[in-house]
Formats: C-alpha cells, sequence, structure tokens
C-alpha cells in the first residue's frame, strides 16, 4: 500500500466545502457502475473531496478516502491545501497528477504536487499550523473582477485602530465569541501565533496563523476588527470579548470568499 501526499489548489466558488456530500456519493455511484469521465452536464457543486476522490477512482479503479488537513467552508479558497490518500498499487505520482487534473481541472480544482509519504503521515494530525489569508477590497465602485475573491467593505477604514486591535489576538486565549454555533470543538482555547494586517492601496489582507482554528474563527476574528475599522465597535473589544466569550457581542461573520486557505505547515 502507498500513501500519496497532495497539494490542492482550487477556486471555493465552485465548491460546496472541502468535506464530502451526499451529492458526491450519487455521482460516485454512476461513476461506479458506468466508468463515466467528467462533462459539462456533471458540472454541480460537489465538494473537493469528493470531486478528487472521483477522479482518483476514474485512474485506478480503487475507492479512496481523501483526507484533507482542513475543512474549507463553501466559497472558501484554498492556494494549498494539503491531503493524503492510499492506494493499494503504486502509480507513478507524476502520471497520477496528470490524469486527476484532467478530471478535476473543469470543477475549479488544481493537484499542484504528489509525492509518496511514510505511512505514519496525516495530513491533518501531522500538521504543526496552518495559515489563512483574508481579503478586504475597501472602495466605493462596485468589484466586477473580485466579486467571489474578497469582501467589499464601502466605507472608508480606519486602519490604524484595526492594527491595535488585532494585536490583542496573539497568544493562548478562550475564542468562545469567536466560533461558529454548530462548532463542535472541544476546547474554545486556542493559540494564535500571527496576526498581520497589510493595505496596498485599495486592498487589505489579513494573515492569520495557528495551530488550529474554531469553525469560523478566522471570518469572525476579521468582521469583529472590519467593524473596529469602522467605528462600529471599540478598539478595546477584543479584549473583553477574550474576557466575556459572548458571541452576540463580536462583528459580524466575514463573508466565506474572501478566505483564503494559505498553506499547511509540517
Amino acid at each position: 500500500m502507498c500513501r500519496y501526499k497532495i497539494s490542492v489548489e482550487y477556486d471555493g466558488s465552485f465548491f460546496c466545502g472541502w468535506q464530502q456530500q451526499r451529492q458526491d456519493q450519487v455521482l460516485l455511484s454512476v461513476v461506479s457502475q458506468r466508468k463515466l469521465r467528467y462533462s459539462q452536464s456533471t458540472i454541480r457543486k460537489y465538494s473537493v473531496q469528493g470531486v478528487i476522490e472521483m477522479a482518483v477512482f476514474n485512474i485506478t479503479g480503487e475507492h479512496v478516502i481523501v483526507e484533507g488537513a482542513g475543512r474549507t467552508d463553501s466559497g472558501v479558497h484554498a492556494f494549498n491545501q494539503t491531503a493524503h490518500f492510499d492506494l493499494l498499487k503504486f502509480v507513478d505520482p507524476h502520471r497520477l497528477q496528470s490524469g486527476i487534473n484532467f478530471y478535476t481541472r473543469m470543477h475549479g480544482c488544481s493537484i499542484l504536487s504528489i509525492s509518496i509519504v511514510e505511512s505514519d503521515f496525516h495530513a491533518r494530525f501531522s500538521a504543526k499550523s496552518r495559515e489563512y489569508i483574508y481579503r478586504v477590497i475597501n472602495r466605493n465602485a462596485p468589484l466586477m473582477l473580485d466579486q467571489t475573491r474578497a469582501w467589499h467593505v464601502i466605507q472608508q477604514l480606519e486602519l490604524n485602530n484595526m492594527m491595535i486591535a488585532a494585536q490583542h489576538f496573539l497568544g493562548t486565549h478562550d475564542f468562545k465569541a469567536f466560533r461558529a454555533a454548530e462548532c463542535q470543538s472541544k476546547t474554545t482555547i486556542k493559540t494564535v501565533d500571527y496576526f498581520n494586517i497589510s493595505k496596498q492601496n485599495e486592498l487589505i489582507e489579513f494573515h492569520v496563523k495557528s495551530r488550529s482554528f474554531l469553525h469560523n474563527q478566522v471570518r469572525i476574528m476579521v468582521g469583529t476588527i472590519v467593524w473596529i475599522g469602522l467605528k462600529k465597535l471599540p478598539v478595546s473589544i477584543i479584549e473583553h470579548l477574550l474576557i466575556d466569550g459572548t458571541r452576540s457581542n463580536a462583528g459580524p461573520t466575514a463573508p466565506a470568499y474572501g478566505l483564503y486557505l494559505l498553506r499547511i505547515n509540517y
């Protein structure tokens, strides 16, 4: 048995998220019975995981489980997601990469690299940290090219207040106020290693790094910082939220389409 590590780039606009959904199972059943190739008629919003698994089956005839390092939500993009899967028989990585991309490229997903790794490597549990980028475009004019690539904020943002407030996220805290209601994490204690805000012309980028995140943690942190930049919340609110833990006192959950998984560090 061979374990393959893959790096994946995808446009979240085309997917319902990373994790396999019921509609993936329906299409995989059809593919299993007829071994069909993808066509324009099959394009709809499946999961990234499901699309890759179906591509691997088309190439090898093996049903695999593609384990991702992170479960990105619907609309979230990835510059470099990491995943792994096992094959009973050896397939040359270069041939496998080309074959998978043949099927996944029309879905907005590309395999950047494939390598064979040790059997104890796990895309999720071996990860030391995860990095995300969130993009905000701060201008009055409507977005055309970046409608599904960045959060459009029309009102002028006070960048200095945002930078001051963001520094309170650094370190180990209880991020209870910064998680989705459906979050299933056993603990809300997380350590944020890096939280940087940069601005170039109208583009504002948030770069966040941690070993792991709560469900929607990055998007709620960004939403709260943007509300501070709009002067809808005071700069001091972050310190209060990390102690109080009340989600309703924080800012909104920033739109999924502005979020990018930048890289997984091992």
